[in-house]
Parts: C-alpha cells; structure tokens; sequence
C-alpha cells in the first residue's frame, strides 16, 4: 500500500470509529462535549420514541423506492456536499418551527437528501450510482457511526463490525435488486434490509431528536442540528467508500487486515 493510499486508510479510520455528532454538536453551540454526550444519552421520552421508529423505518423505505429514479451518474469529479447540506439545513429549519411532532414528515425528506449526497460520493470515489452494489452500500451507510455510548460492544459497532453484522441481509437484497431493481421496498429481502438498517439508523435521529430537546442546542433551530445530522452520515461516506476504493485496489482481506491493525495500533 502507498503512503498515500495508508493515509487515505488512517482518514477512513478516524470517521468510521469515531463518531462526531456530539462533538460538531458541542462546538457549534459552545458547550462541553460531556454535557452533550449526557444529554444525548438520556433515554428518550415515549413521544421521541414512537416517532423515531416511525420516521426512520419510513425514510428507508423511501430512500428504497425513488433511489433508483432519482440518482444518476454525472460528469463531475467531485462530490458537491454543501449543495446536499444546504437543503438538508433547509428542511431542517422549516421544521424546527413545529417540533418533534414533524420528524415523520421531515425526516424522510432529509434522508432522501442525505442519500443523494452519499450517493455522489460513492460517485467521486469511482462507483457508480446505477450499479445495484453501489447502491445498496449506499443505504448501507445509514447503518454506520451508530455508537450510543462507549458501553457499546466495540465488536459490533465497529465499522467491520457492522459490516458483518449486515452481510447476510446486505447479500440477499444485491441480489435482489440485481434480478429486480428497487422500486418495491416491500419485497422480503429489502424488508429484512431496512429493518436492519432502521435499527441502527434511529440511534442517530434519536440523538438528533434529542438534541433539538436541549435548550441551547434547540434554541439555534433545526437548520443547525439537520446541518450537523447531514455532515456525520457525508463522514461515514467519505469513509465508507475510501476503504471499498482501497478493497478494489488492493483487495478486501488485505485492507481489512491493514484497517484491524490500525485499529489496534490506536488502542
């Protein structure tokens, strides 16, 4: 592997293990990052519960139907990130105004903008959007950087980790959507596909929920908090799709094996 191409490694390895949500959070408003994570980690009151559950199962199975309409390959070299975080802090905004009770309408549309935005830089780092592999790493994504608390299994919250936490299901809906395309989110293995995801996925926007519940955090408006939601998931991209170029090149067990030593160097 060339200097380069371990940088490129060690890059993908501080956004995949390390998820920033509550630190972007913490130094947009000026607050500790230890009262953050504490607020972020309270339980989540039975209203942000049920509309976490809906809201994300609900913007997956979206994402599902129109992905295949709605992303296309472009000429660009690269990826074009604050156009995506520019609407998502719109929608945001427009949504801060109603409160929790808007996250079943709202959430949807940002993971839809959200989805675009990973997809391009799936783009930028050489897969294409039309391939059913690229697109379905692309849901993939949502599942990554869903670390609750460092009480978590690191075993399964780790970005191999997760990665074969998910293969079963992420192998059944390739194929799939190979055979069939993905305009049916009803089929069975896109089911079993966003039921895992949504599991992981809802960590996040309950974090994000539960931040428009703190009252600095919530007093600057959803367009901040959707601005930060969108910039964590375009990390998990970035890193995601460095390590599948790097597997390309230089093949899966090999990069696997380098990304694991650099997880334990770093220990």
């Amino acid at each position: 592997m060339t200097p380069e191409d371990r940088a490129t490694l060690s890059a993908a390895y501080r956004q995949l293990e390390n998820p920033s949500l509550a630190i972007r959070l913490s130094s947009a408003v000026g607050m500790p990052v230890e009262a953050v994570t504490r607020e972020l980690g309270k339980r989540a009151p039975a209203a942000v519960v049920e509309a976490v559950s809906k809201s994300s199962q609900k913007a997956l199975e979206i994402v599902v139907q129109t992905s295949m309409r709605s992303v296309r390959d472009a000429e660009q070299a690269k990826a074009r990130p604050r156009l995506h975080t520019a609407a998502a802090m719109t929608t945001g905004a427009v949504a801060g105004f109603f409160g929790i009770e808007t996250l079943i309408v709202e959430l949807p549309v940002t993971t839809g903008i959200m989805f675009r935005s990973i997809a391009d830089i799936a783009r930028a780092e050489g897969e294409s959007p039309q391939d059913p592999e690229t697109l379905i790493n692309c849901m993939q994504v949502f599942a990554l950087g869903s670390r609750a608390s460092d009480s978590d299994d690191a075993a399964e919250t780790s970005y191999y980790g997760v990665r074969v936490a998910l293969s079963k299901a992420v192998t059944d809906a390739m194929q799939y959507v190979a055979a069939h395309g993905m305009g049916s989110a009803s089929a069975p293995a896109l089911v079993r596909l966003i039921s895992s995801l949504a599991s992981r996925f809802g960590v996040v926007v309950t974090q994000k929920a539960m931040a428009q519940t703190i009252p600095i955090i919530g007093a600057v408006g959803g367009g901040l908090v959707n601005t930060i939601f969108i910039s964590h998931f375009q990390d998990m991209a970035r890193g995601h799709f460095a390590i599948r170029r790097l597997e390309r090149e230089y093949g899966v067990e090999a990069v696997e094996e380098a990304y694991l030593q650099h997880q334990k160097d770093a220990e």
